[in-house]
């Protein structure tokens, strides 16, 4: 096994990358019109249905999208190569937000060739080294509360709750929001939602690239400005994939969740006629839901690594 070399990808490592995430996955399935699983071949699968198993790095139409996106600033995309052949790969997303986070690049996602052990750690030090050449104060990343991550402090533990929707009392306003441009939410902190980083939701959830396959257009995905008694938001409210008079919530804020807001939420989503709310919060936040709020086993541990 030959030295491991680290570099930022290019557009012509689309492929290679594409292939490498495709192995992790041991069984590619689709549900038929009767509701059965069935167990296909990747090729006897649509883009869509290969989406369903990982997003844009399942087929190569899509792979290739996505990496132009990153590579033209949206983030940051790394490999690692041993002997020619692509083994590990990182997707990382700058961002700026108040404290703890700062100035920080988030590692979105890591996957490595399951035959060195050794990949994650030295990933994990290049995208430091990255991170730390960028200027940025902190490489970040989220993972489940029983995963360890190397020389990590942790910064933040989230959950998501249910909250039903319900009529309000308060005054709002609320516009369709379509500048997707990501600087609109610099210093900006993501109240709720945020289980990655701000700026790796926004790039995902924003931009509606990916309303070119007609299965994500179908879905109901609400862009918003929403303001209530002084307290600005800009609000994504995107319809549960398997339970449609649901949604999941992310909302960017230049400060944390206030009561005007959260009625603001609630009421908004009651005209459109959903029913509940998934809202992932910090621990600060679970006491304005009320007891309403239904928790779930959903946690994840935001950790920084000090460059």
């Amino acid at each position: 096994m030959g030295e491991t070399q680290f570099r930022h990808a290019t557009l012509d490592d689309t492929a290679a990358i594409s292939a490498l995430l495709q192995a992790q996955i041991p069984v590619w399935q689709r549900i038929d019109a009767h509701g059965t699983v069935q167990n296909l071949p990747h090729a006897q699968l649509s883009i869509y249905e290969r989406w369903q198993h990982g997003g844009a790095w399942m087929s190569i139409e899509t792979a290739a999208i996505h990496l132009s996106r990153l590579l033209r600033g949206a983030g940051m995309a790394l490999i690692g190569e041993q002997d020619g052949r692509i083994v590990a790969y990182a997707e990382l997303y700058p961002g700026d937000e108040p404290a703890p986070f700062g100035r920080h690049l988030h590692l979105a996602h890591s996957v490595t060739d399951h035959h060195d052990p050794t990949l994650p750690n030295a990933m994990l030090r290049y995208a430091a080294g990255v991170a730390r050449s960028t200027g940025c104060q902190l490489l970040t990343r989220s993972t489940a509360p029983d995963e360890s991550t190397l020389d990590a402090v942790p910064l933040a533990t989230v959950q998501r709750y249910t909250l039903p929707t319900r009529t309000g009392q308060g005054f709002y306003k609320v516009n369709d929001h379509t500048n997707s441009s990501a600087a609109q939410i610099d210093g900006w902190q993501m109240p709720i939602g945020r289980t990655q980083s701000a700026a790796t939701h926004w790039e995902a959830l924003w931009t509606r690239v990916w309303e070119l396959l007609p299965e994500v257009q179908a879905r109901r995905t609400h862009r918003l400005y929403i303001s209530a008694a002084g307290h600005e938001a800009l609000v994504c409210c995107q319809q549960q994939l398997y339970n449609p008079r649901a949604a999941d919530l992310y909302c960017w804020s230049p400060k944390p969740v206030t009561p005007p807001l959260l009625t603001a939420l609630r009421d908004w989503a009651h005209r459109q006629e959903y029913r509940a709310l998934a809202c992932v919060v910090h621990p600060q936040t679970v006491a304005l839901l009320g007891s309403e709020a239904e928790p779930d086993p959903y946690i994840r541990q935001i950790y920084a690594i000090q460059l």
